[in-house]
């Protein structure tokens, strides 16, 4: 096999597994799916139901339907030793807007910013254009609330 497939094949898995976003408080210095059972105690407690079964059963965070609460049923439901609520945050994901964004296109859009409750998200007005989104990264908790009213799908929440 070449070195160029074996190391395309590495890439892969090295991608996923950066892009996956896990429940929160999960330990930073832990592999994750070497201690979930995929036992989906997590899922079934997760009360906005963003815990879903991702790649391999382990659970992963879609922010589609809904926000993080961050209620720590997921915490409390979990019999393996995944979580630690003494972490200053609960993930180091954040709210990302792309180019896609209607704002982008001289639309008149805030659906983001009015889901956002830290307010992490403001817009700058521009004279003869539609506001432009600003996350502040340092207010935003990465719940996802602004994901799933964007009409354009332009938000990830994301490492």
């Amino acid at each position: 096999m070449s070195n160029s497939i074996n190391q395309s094949r590495r890439n892969l898995f090295s991608r996923r597994k950066s892009k996956v976003n896990r429940p929160p408080w999960v330990k930073a210095d832990i592999d994750f799916t070497d201690i979930c059972t995929r036992c989906d105690k997590c899922i079934t407690a997760c009360e906005t139901q963003i815990i879903t079964r991702g790649d391999g059963g382990f659970p992963e965070i879609n922010f589609a339907q809904d926000e993080c609460t961050f209620c720590q049923k997921c915490v409390q439901a979990c019999p393996e030793p995944l979580f630690d609520l003494a972490q200053n945050v609960p993930w180091q994901i954040k709210a990302t807007i792309n180019d896609s964004c209607l704002a982008n296109s001289g639309i008149w859009c805030q659906t983001c910013k009015d889901a956002c409750d830290p307010r992490a998200i403001s817009f700058k007005p521009a004279i003869g254009q539609a506001p432009k989104p600003l996350i502040d990264l340092e207010s935003c908790t990465g719940c996802g609330a602004c994901v799933a009213p964007c009409p354009n799908q332009s938000i990830k929440i994301q490492a």
